[in-house]
């Protein structure tokens, strides 16, 4: 594993010039400790709405707020130097109107120092889309599976199969010709994600799609492990945080009750050493 050599800021031109190039390395990031964890191997560090599930413990995305992605925004804000920072518009920002989009995304830009926004839709967001490009505001969209429809659609079920595979081309080369700088497909089957892939001519950054994307995006938590029951097809976990943590915390609380912790050295005395190392008084 190895950093990009780059210390610039990527900007939306830039991602959108890596259409068929070296694929883009993308993940969330929640928090300034994460974030500055993935800067350095990052494209683009996305603060999704998945927020609200990860680490607010909501059943879907719906309930996540614009003050909260303001928040967490600005924490991932604290901790990038080099990858694009994108920030999710939550469910109800952006869908009444183009305007509503504008007033919001230009609340998400200004008080988080975000690059660009994200938010979803195919053929109905177009029009919002091309409102927001045109006043200044780089858009990433999302299309296939989109989250904040889960209702809709019955679940976090594949879209595209068969016939309605239509459909998601369509979303896609609508929201590309509206102006979007990237296009995040998820969950929708290989070969259609590689057709929409040679279609379009932005990037697209696939998540349960296909390997032939322009980039990839996780969700920082699911690849390394922190949820040991949620292991999604499309997520190849890199480590198990989660059941190291739960291993360290049980360890922790075994030293506590036998009194094991604090032992010696973790304790002070009443004066202190004669030479005593940095940061240990």
């Amino acid at each position: 594993m190895s950093a990009t050599g780059s210390t610039a800021a990527l900007t939306p031109p830039a991602v959108m010039a890596r259409k068929g190039d070296v694929p883009l390395v993308c993940l969330t990031a929640y928090t300034t400790p994460v974030a500055r964890l993935v800067d350095p191997y990052c494209d683009i560090v996305l603060v999704g709405d998945s927020v609200g599930m990860v680490l607010h413990g909501l059943p879907t995305t719906l309930g996540v707020t614009l003050d909260m992605m303001i928040l967490h925004g600005q924490a991932v804000r604290r901790g990038i130097k080099r990858a694009l920072l994108v920030v999710d518009m939550p469910f109800g920002s952006y869908e009444e109107s183009p305007q509503q989009a504008f007033h919001n995304a230009a609340r998400l830009m200004a008080e988080t120092g975000c690059a660009a926004v994200k938010l979803e839709g195919g053929e109905p967001m177009a029009e919002t889309i091309g409102f927001l490009t045109r006043r200044g505001i780089p858009v990433m969209a999302h299309v296939g599976l989109t989250p904040q429809a889960v209702n809709s659609f019955g679940g976090y079920k594949v879209q595209g199969r068969g016939k309605k595979g239509g459909i998601v081309e369509r979303d896609a080369r609508a929201v590309a010709e509206a102006g979007a700088f990237a296009v995040v497909l998820e969950k929708v089957p290989e070969p259609l994600a590689r057709r929409i892939t040679q279609d379009i001519a932005v990037p697209t950054i696939g998540i349960g799609a296909s390997p032939a994307c322009d980039g990839q995006i996780l969700v920082v938590d699911d690849m390394l492990g922190m949820f040991e029951t949620f292991r999604p097809k499309f997520v190849r976990r890199y480590a198990e945080l989660g059941r190291d943590a739960e291993r360290a915390i049980a360890a922790y609380a075994d030293d506590v009750r036998e009194r094991r912790f604090p032992s010696p050295e973790h304790v002070f005395a009443d004066q202190p050493a004669t030479s005593k190392k940095a940061g240990t008084e």
